[in-house]
C-alpha cells in the first residue's frame, strides 16, 4: 500500500516520512557492499542493535532485496548453454554441427545441422528467459514497496537505526522486534502462510516497556538496545533481551517468538512499530529456501538409457561399414562421417517433443473442471503419475476434514456424549444460578442431591479449565474492521470469531460456548468468560506455556480477579500427562477407549498455588527466560517443577471426520495396484480406527499390530511373529519403527512391502521421509507421497512425486509438493486419468519419434550398402530438416490428444493403471518395425526407379513421409479435430513445398521436382506405401485379435 502523506510535528522533533523504501536501503554506505563483498561473508554472529546511541550505530545491514532469479544479465546466455551442453544428448549434436567446419567431414550444407539444433537451443532460451523476466517482474513488484520510515528531524536517512510502520494487509519487508501497536489490546496478529503454510494468525505481542510509552514519537527519544541470537533457519523460536538503559531501575525484557515479526508474513490487524533487525540473506525466510530434490521422471530416464543404446547401435553400425571396406584409406575418418551419416539414429527433436507434451499434460490437468483447484508446479514429471507402486498419505487433514467436532467429556466416573451434552449444561447453569444457603444434614433423597452438585462442581472445573487453558482469541469485526469491543464491553456472538493456531481449541472453546460458558474477550494480560446468566468473569493471565510438537503439552496459570485464586491449568497428550498427574486408576484405559472410537483425546488437569509458590517460580522462570545461552532448556526445567502432582479433571475427545469420498477413493487405488501406507503423528488407537473407517484395512483383513519394542532383542522377536503371518496390515509405531530400521532394517522393509496396507504412528517428519527413501530404495518402485500439512513437507519432497492438499493447515505442503490439489478424491482422478494418459502418450510420442529417426537411419545403411558402403548422404539439406520438423512433427506430437479410453472408463476400472505397472515402455521392443519399413521402403525405391538416381530420392522420401502419416493416423485411438488439421497441414507443407520451391529445392537438393508430377511416381509411391504398411498392420492385428490389450476389451 502506498502512503503518500508527510506529517510533521515540531513538539516532539520528529518527522514521519512517507515515500521512502526500504529495500535496498538498508546499508549504510556504499562502500560497506565493496568491502563485505571483498572480504567475503563473515559468519552469523549476535547482534545488538543501539537505539538513541548515535555513536554506536555501526551495525550493517545486508542489502534488502527479495531475488529469485537464477540468472542475471551477464550469465543468463552462458549459464543457460552449460546446462544444456553438460549432457550428453545435446553435447553430442554440439560435435555433429561443429564437424561439418572440417572439410574431410563435411556431409552437406552447414545449416542440416546447425538449424535443428538452433532449434532446440532457441526454445529452452526462450522458455528460460520468460520464466526469468516473469520471476523479475514478481521480485520488483515487492521490492517496490514502499514503507513508512521513522526518524528524527535533522538525521540523515542513511545513518539512523530504521523504524517501520508495518500498516494492516501490509508485507513485513525485513525481520523485525514489535516495539509498539494501535490497538487497544496491545497485540496484533499475523498471517503466516507465506512463510511457514499455515493459515490461522498468529498473535504477538510488542515489547511492554516500548508499549507503554505515550505515543510512538517517544520511541525515537529512549536510550535502549536488542540483543539479538544469531541468524538462523528457525522460524518458531527466537532468543533476545530488550534493554532500557535510561529508566530507573534499567529495564531488561526477554524476547521470544512472540516479540518477533518476520519477514513475509502480513499483518492482519492494526498498525504495528517495529526496529530492523535482519535483512536480506539473513532473513529467517531467505535462510529457509532451499533447492529441493531436482526430480527427474522415470520416463526420462528411460528413454535417456534409450539414448545411450541408440549411441551404442550407431558406433557399430558405423564400425561394420568401415570393416566391411576392410579398414581401406584413412579408415579413422570414415568412421566419423558414418557416425555423422547416421546420426539420426538419434532423434535431436525428442527431448523437445517430449518437453512441449508435459506442458499439454499440465494444461489439461489445470484445465479439468471435475477437479478444480488443482496446480501443476512441476511440469517435468506428469509422467510420474501414470506408474505409482507405493501411496503414502498423512492423516489428519488429508483424510480426513481438520474439522474437529466435540464427541466426549469423560470425568472418570461418568461420561459425556453428543447425546448427553444437555445434562452438561444443566450443570453449569446449576452452578451459577443456585443460591448459597444453609442446609441442614442431609439423609436419603437428599444425599442424592448432595451427590448430583458434586458431580455439577465437578462438571465446572472441567469446563471452566477447557474455557481457560488455550490460546484462542475472540474477535470481534464491524463494518470489516477488527474492534475488540473492550472498552464498551459489549460483546456480540454474531460478530466474534475464533482465532487459534489449532483447530482443536477453536472446537473445545466452541463446545464451552454451547454448554453456557463463553470466551468473549482476552488479550495479552487478561481473559474474559461469560457465564449463562450474562455476568463476566475476569481473570488475569499471569504466564502462558505454548504447545509444541516437543512437549506435546500447554498450560496457562491465571488468577481469578474476584477471588484472589491463583490456578495452574493444563492439557496435553495422555504419554505426556500420565507422569503429571496424581495417581489413578482410570486414564490410560478411557484414554485407549476414546482413541479406539477414532476420538482425538486431551488430558486436563489443574493446581492451586499460594501466591508464595506462584512469586517463587516467577523469579525462577524470569531468570530463566533472560539467559541468552540454552534458554529453552532452562525455562523448560523451572516449568517441570511446576508440572507435579497436578489434579486430574477430564479427558476430552474430538472428532476429526473423513473427507468425502475418501473410501472409494482408497478402493480405486488399491484395485489399481499402489500399495497404500499410512503414516500419522496420532495415537495407535486412533490411527487403526480411521485406517479402518477410511476402508484402508478391509473389514476382513487382519491386522497385526507390532507391539511396542526397545531393543535389538525384543524388535527380533517382534519381526518373527511377524514373519509366520500373511496377507495382513501392519500397524506400528514411531519408537517401534525407528528401533526397528536401526538393527533390522532389510528384513523390516521386505516384511513390510509384503502387506497390503501399513499404517504407521507417533510417525515425526524425518521419519516420514526416511520411509519413503527406504521404499525407493529396496523396492525401486516410484513413490507419491501426499499430505497437507508443514510436517508433510519432508516426505513429499522425498517421493517421487508429492502431492500437496490444500487444507486448514496451510498451503505449505502444497507449496513444497508437485501438486498442489483441494481434496483427497481428486487424487483418484489425477492418477488414473491424468497420470495414465500422460504415460501413454509419451510412451507413443517417443516411440513415433524414435522410428521415424531409425526408418530413415535404416534407409542411409541399405542406400550406403548398396552403393559399395559409400558415405554418401541419401537425403541433404532441405530434406532432412523438413523431415524432422515441417513433414512429419504435427502428426507425431499430436498424440498427446490421444487416448485409449473414455475418462469415466478409466475411473471405472483401476486395473487399466495396474497393466502400465507391468510392462516397460513400448519402444524398448520396437526396434524391428522401423528397420523393416526403412528396408521395404529403400529397396522397393531402388527396385522401381528407371535410369535417374534423382528418381530414388523423390520415390523413397516421398514414400517415406506418406508412410510416417499413415502409421501415426492407423495408431490413433480416438481422433481429435486437431488431429486431423496435423495430418492435413503436414502433407499440405510438402506439397506446397515441392510446388512453391521447387527452383530452390532442384538447385540444392538431389530431387526430380518435375518426376514428381508423374503417372509413374504415383503408382510407384502407393505400392512402396502400401506394401511398407502393410504387413505391419497385419501383425497388429493378429495380436489385437489373439492376445488383445485390457482397453481393447472395454472399447469394442
Amino acid at each position: 500500500m502506498l502512503i503518500h502523506v508527510t506529517r510533521r510535528k515540531s513538539r516532539n522533533n520528529y518527522t514521519l516520512l512517507k515515500r521512502n523504501t526500504i529495500q535496498g536501503r538498508l546499508t549504510k554506505q556504499p562502500y560497506a557492499c565493496f568491502c563485505l563483498r571483498c572480504c567475503g561473508r563473515r559468519e552469523p554472529r549476535p547482534r545488538t542493535v543501539w537505539l538513541g546511541h548515535p555513536e554506536k550505530r555501526d551495525q550493517r545491514y545486508p542489502r534488502n532485496v527479495i531475488n529469485n532469479q537464477k540468472y542475471n544479465f551477464f550469465t543468463f546466455l552462458p549459464a543457460v548453454l552449460f546446462n544444456q551442453f553438460k549432457y550428453f544428448f545435446n553435447l553430442y549434436f554440439l560435435f555433429l554441427a561443429c564437424s561439418q567446419f572440417v572439410p574431410e567431414m563435411r556431409l552437406g550444407a552447414l545449416y542440416t545441422y546447425w538449424v535443428p539444433l538452433g532449434f532446440v537451443l532457441t526454445v529452452t532460451i526462450v522458455r528460460e528467459a520468460v520464466e526469468e523476466i516473469r520471476c523479475y517482474m514478481r521480485d520488483k513488484e515487492v521490492n517496490s514497496q514502499i514503507y513508512s520510515k521513522l526518524i528524527a528531524r535533522g538525521q540523515l536517512l542513511g545513518s539512523i537505526t530504521v523504524y517501520l510502520f508495518a500498516l494492516q494487509n501490509q508485507r513485513v519487508p525485513a525481520d523485525m522486534i514489535f516495539l509498539r501497536t494501535s490497538e487497544k489490546n496491545g497485540s496484533c496478529f499475523l498471517r503466516t502462510d507465506q512463510l511457514d503454510g499455515e493459515t490461522d494468525w498468529k498473535l504477538r505481542l510488542p515489547v511492554s516497556c516500548t508499549q507503554r510509552l505515550p505515543t510512538a514519537s517517544d520511541l525515537l527519544q529512549i536510550r535502549s538496545y536488542v540483543y539479538a541470537e544469531e541468524p538462523n533457519i528457525d522460524i518458531h523460536n527466537f532468543v533476545g533481551t530488550f534493554t532500557r538503559e535510561d529508566s530507573d531501575p534499567p529495564v531488561n525484557e526477554s524476547l521470544s517468538i512472540e516479540n518477533t515479526l518476520w519477514a513475509s508474513t502480513v499483518i492482519a490487524s492494526g498498525t504495528v512499530v517495529g526496529v530492523v533487525l535482519y535483512t536480506g540473506r539473513e532473513l529467517r525466510s531467505v535462510m529457509n529456501t532451499s533447492n529441493p530434490r531436482s526430480k527427474i521422471g522415470l520416463f526420462d530416464l528411460e528413454v535417456n538409457c534409450l539414448t545411450k543404446i541408440l549411441f551404442g547401435a550407431l558406433v557399430v553400425v558405423s564400425l561394420v561399414m568401415v570393416a566391411l571396406q576392410h579398414f581401406a584409406g584413412r579408415w579413422y575418418l570414415q568412421i566419423i562421417r558414418f557416425l555423422l551419416l547416421f546420426s539420426n539414429i538419434i532423434p535431436i527433436s525428442l527431448r523437445v517433443n517430449l518437453d512441449m507434451g508435459k506442458i499439454v499434460y499440465s494444461w489439461m490437468i489445470r484445465r479439468d473442471s471435475k477437479i478444480p483447484g488443482t496446480v501443476v508446479r512441476s511440469s517435468t514429471i506428469p509422467e510420474q503419475l501414470g506408474r505409482i507402486s507405493y501411496l503414502l498419505t498423512d492423516k489428519t487433514g488429508t483424510l480426513t476434514q481438520n474439522e474437529m467436532v466435540f464427541k466426549r467429556l469423560h470425568l472418570g466416573t461418568v461420561a459425556y456424549g453428543l447425546d448427553s451434552m444437555d445434562e452438561v449444561q444443566s450443570h453449569i447453569f446449576s452452578i451459577y444460578t443456585q443460591q448459597p444457603q444453609e442446609q441442614p444434614a442431609l439423609k436419603g433423597p437428599a444425599l442424592a442431591t448432595k451427590v448430583r452438585k458434586t458431580l455439577s462442581s465437578r462438571v465446572h472445573e472441567a469446563v471452566k479449565a477447557i474455557a481457560l487453558c488455550h490460546n484462542v482469541t475472540p474477535v470481534y469485526e464491524s463494518n470489516g474492521v477488527t474492534d475488540q469491543a473492550e472498552a464498551e464491553r459489549h460483546y456480540e456472538d454474531s460478530c466474534r470469531v475464533y482465532q487459534a493456531a489449532s483447530p482443536d481449541e477453536v472446537a473445545l472453546v466452541q463446545w464451552t460456548e454451547s454448554v453456557g460458558l463463553t470466551l468473549v474477550g482476552r488479550d495479552q494480560s487478561s481473559v474474559q468468560l461469560r457465564t449463562p446468566g450474562g455476568h463476566i468473569l475476569n481473570y488475569t493471565i499471569l504466564q502462558i506455556f505454548p504447545f509444541t510438537y516437543e512437549s506435546k503439552r500447554m498450560g496457562i496459570i491465571v488468577r481469578d480477579e474476584s477471588t484472589g485464586e491463583i490456578m495452574f491449568y493444563m492439557k496435553g497428550a495422555d504419554v505426556v500427562m500420565a507422569g503429571i498427574v496424581q495417581y489413578n486408576d482410570w486414564l490410560d484405559e478411557e484414554c485407549g477407549n476414546m482413541a479406539r472410537e477414532g476420538l482425538r483425546v486431551l488430558v486436563v488437569a489443574k493446581k492451586s498455588l499460594t501466591e508464595e509458590q506462584y512469586q517463587d517460580f516467577e523469579a525462577r522462570y524470569v531468570q530463566a527466560k533472560l539467559s541468552v545461552h540454552d534458554r529453552s532448556l532452562k525455562v523448560a526445567t523451572v516449568i517441570e517443577s511446576l508440572e507435579m502432582e497436578m489434579e486430574l479433571l477430564c479427558l476430552t475427545g474430538v472428532e476429526d471426520q473423513l473427507q468425502a469420498d475418501v473410501r472409494p477413493t482408497l478402493e480405486t487405488l488399491r484395485n489399481a495396484g499402489m500399495k497404500v501406507w499410512m503414516l500419522t503423528g496420532d495415537k495407535l488407537e486412533t490411527a487403526t480406527c480411521t485406517a479402518k473407517n477410511a476402508h484402508l484395512v478391509t473389514r476382513t483383513q487382519d491386522i497385526h499390530i507390532f507391539r511396542l519394542v526397545t531393543n535389538r532383542g525384543e524388535a527380533h522377536l517382534e519381526l518373527n511373529a511377524f514373519r509366520r503371518k500373511h496377507d495382513c496390515a501392519l500397524v506400528i509405531s514411531g519408537d517401534s519403527l525407528e528401533v526397528c530400521l536401526k538393527y533390522y532394517e532389510y528384513e523390516f522393509m521386505e516384511l513390510a512391502c509384503q502387506c497390503p496396507a501399513v499404517v504407521c504412528c507417533r510417525c515425526a517428519p524425518t521419519q516420514k521421509a526416511q520411509i519413503v527413501r527406504l521404499l525407493q530404495e529396496r523396492t525401486g518402485k516410484l513413490t507419491c507421497a501426499v499430505g497437507d500439512g508443514g510436517n508433510d513437507v519432508s516426505m513429499i519432497q522425498e517421493a517421487d512425486c508429492g502431492v500437496g492438499v490444500e487444507g486448514k493447515e496451510g498451503k505449505q505442503a502444497s507449496l513444497a509438493a508437485d501438486f498442489s490439489i483441494t481434496q483427497f478424491k481428486h487424487l483418484g482422478r489425477l492418477l488414473m486419468v491424468h497420470g495414465r494418459n500422460s504415460y501413454k502418450r509419451s510412451a507413443a510420442l517417443s516411440q513415433f519419434v524414435i522410428h521415424r529417426s531409425l526408418c530413415i537411419s535404416t534407409m542411409q545403411a541399405v542406400f550406403s550398402s548398396v552403393f559399395y558402403f559409400a558415405s554418401v548422404p541419401l537425403y541433404q539439406g532441405f530434406l532432412i530438416i523438413g523431415y524432422s520438423t515441417l513433414y512429419t512433427m504435427f502428426p507425431v506430437f499430436s498424440l498427446v490428444l490421444d487416448k485409449d479410453v473414455k475418462s469415466e472408463v478409466a475411473m471405472l476400472y483401476p486395473e487399466l493403471y495396474k497393466d502400465l505397472l507391468k510392462v516397460r515402455p513400448d519402444f524398448f521392443c520396437n526396434f524391428f518395425s522401423p528397420s523393416l519399413t526403412g528396408s521395404i521402403i529403400m529397396y522397393g525405391a531402388l527396385l522401381l526407379f528407371e535410369s535417374e538416381f534423382v528418381h530414388i530420392v523423390a520415390i523413397s522420401f516421398t514414400s517415406l513421409i506418406l508412410t510416417e502419416l499413415l502409421m501415426v493416423a492407423l495408431t490413433i485411438q480416438t481422433w481429435h479435430w486437431l488431429m486431423i488439421v496435423a495430418e492435413l497441414l503436414s502433407l499440405s507443407c510438402y506439397i506446397a513445398s515441392l510446388v512453391f520451391l521447387h527452383e530452390f529445392i532442384a538447385n540444392r537438393v538431389t530431387l526430380d521436382v518435375y518426376f514428381i508430377a508423374t503417372l509413374s511416381f504415383l503408382w510407384k509411391v502407393t505400392v512402396i506405401t502400401l506394401v511398407s504398411c502393410l504387413p505391419l498392420y497385419f501383425l497388429k492385428y493378429l495380436r489385437r485379435r489373439f492376445s488383445p490389450p485390457s482397453y481393447s476389451k472395454l472399447t469394442s
